[in-house]
């Protein structure tokens, strides 16, 4: 049976790689920065519902949320890795189980991660030092969040699937609406309605549950191997596990990651409290947890704006290591490196510039004669200032740490993450924070732990290239003899 190629689809294992990789990733870019836009998007309006802690509240879930979502969503990982695998060595059969083992799994997942937020919501955020002035608001929304983690898993494996197949484009275009719809849901139930916490999480639920229907849709129409039916609905053991393999390490890299990340949160409200306490005057919301929040949904864009030459790295390298072209490999890395690097002094340069718009946005402001409000702005002017700037080591990590995965290495990338990155922060604040409880001291352990990590993950991909590579040099000789 002959692939039917789209035009929309990119063919990674022949031809130039820079430009083929600047088009799979600038749509891929797109799409992620509107996927994170609903977060922001809630930060934004529920501003406006003149619910003093509405920002903080939404804002002290996030590293909560993407505990839960990294755990049962991140397999979709995998899901990508095996069905460009499958492409790259032309294996029809094995793309259609991937693709509609994967499609079950999302449901399975979506529905269990669902069902475990809700159970796990209070108790974690209350453990987790949230104040009874944010605790009920904060609450609220991941209630109804998770209630909806079903349709963001099924968008999220739909999407992995698109992005295998080298097509960004469809996942672009049908994101750009839903995140129209759902800013305008962000709006009417903010402005019309007069709700606040709770509207904005029910927007972000309906718009993604849109966006998993429209993506069915499309997929049922595919052409190719990847077409969906639902005739062909069930669970492949072995592609399962195969999923389960690649998927499984980086699902447990970010849940670790968002551990880690829920202790540095805990470390943002103790300095609250002291702080907020040093300024010796009366305050109607928690002005570091709300300066921290802004930063955090600004740094979402940051992150995923690379993230999408991630996703560029996994999917070159998963087909070309299924076509055995691990000579591309090297030059998908180098061409990801630079690409990589380049986006990460734009993105950089740009936040930090437009700093003051960008914090506004959320109610951040620099006003002298407010204390409170001075010290939300100075705590956002801090972790910009401290994590930003040496934000190119990220990138640098981040192709790294790709490459492995779509080598089907994520186990290494995991492990190498794990102890660079997750240990040493949550170490870092049981020994330098401890004697040094400062935002400053706190901050820094990002940057420090990336160059680290990145130093480690670029010398494990070094070693696997060359050996992957001596393996098919082996395999030529034979068959070059038998030929002679």
């Amino acid at each position: 049976m002959v692939t039917v190629r789209k035009k929309r689809d990119i063919q990674m294992t022949e031809g130039p790689v820079l430009g083929k990789i600047i088009r799979f990733m600038l749509p891929l870019m797109v799409t992620n920065l509107l996927q994170v836009f609903y977060n922001a998007a809630d930060m934004m309006v529920v501003e406006l519902s003149g619910v003093a802690d509405a920002v903080g509240a939404v804002g002290v879930t996030s590293s909560f949320v993407t505990l839960i979502t990294n755990i049962f969503i991140g397999f979709s990982v995998g899901a990508n890795v095996l069905v460009a695998r499958n492409i790259g060595a032309k294996n029809e059969e094995g793309v259609s189980r991937a693709v509609h083992t994967a499609v079950c799994m999302s449901l399975v997942f979506g529905l269990v991660g669902g069902a475990v937020g809700i159970s796990v919501s209070k108790p974690v955020l209350t453990w987790m030092g949230t104040p009874e002035s944010l605790l009920k608001l904060s609450s609220t929304y991941t209630y109804i969040y998770f209630a909806g983690i079903p349709f963001i898993s099924i968008a999220n494996y739909l999407i992995s699937i698109f992005r295998a197949k080298g097509d960004t484009r469809t996942p672009l275009l049908v994101l750009m609406l839903s995140g129209l719809f759902n800013v305008a849901l962000n709006l009417f139930f903010v402005l019309v309605c007069h709700l606040s916490v709770e509207g904005v999480s029910l927007a972000t639920v309906i718009a993604n549950a849109a966006s998993a229907a429209v993506l069915i849709l499309i997929l049922r129409r595919d052409e190719g191997p990847c077409r969906f039916s639902f005739k062909k609905l069930r669970i492949s053991k072995d592609a399962f596990r195969e999923i389960i393999a690649i998927g499984l390490p980086a699902g447990v890299q970010g849940a670790l990651f968002s551990i880690s990340n829920m202790l540095i949160q805990s470390s943002i409200l103790q300095v609250n409290d002291r702080m907020v306490a040093e300024l010796g005057v009366p305050v109607d919301y928690e002005p570091v947890v709300k300066g921290n929040a802004a930063t955090l949904s600004l740094e979402n864009f940051a992150f995923t704006a690379v993230n999408a030459v991630h996703q560029a790295a996994v999917t070159f390298t998963g087909q070309n290591a299924g076509a055995k072209r691990f000579d591309r490999v090297k030059r998908v890395m180098g061409a990801c490196y630079l690409v990589e690097g380049c986006v990460a002094l734009l993105i950089t340069a740009l936040l930090v510039v437009l700093r003051n718009p960008l914090l506004s946005l959320y109610g951040v402001r620099a006003v002298a004669e407010d204390p409170v409000a001075m010290l939300a702005y100075n705590t956002a002017k801090t972790r910009i200032y401290v994590k930003w700037a040496p934000f190119i080591l990220y990138a640098a990590l981040d192709v790294s740490n790709a490459v492995l995965r779509g080598l089907g290495k994520s186990m290494t990338s995991t492990t190498v993450s794990l102890v660079g990155t997750c240990f040493f922060r949550v170490a870092w604040i049981y020994t330098v924070f401890r004697a040094f409880p400062i935002l400053e001291s706190l901050y820094i352990s990002y940057p420090i732990s990336w160059g680290l990590s990145a130093v480690a993950s670029f010398i494990c991909v070094v070693v696997i290239l060359r050996r992957r590579i001596r393996q098919v040099q082996a395999e030529q000789i034979p068959l070059a003899e038998q030929g002679e």
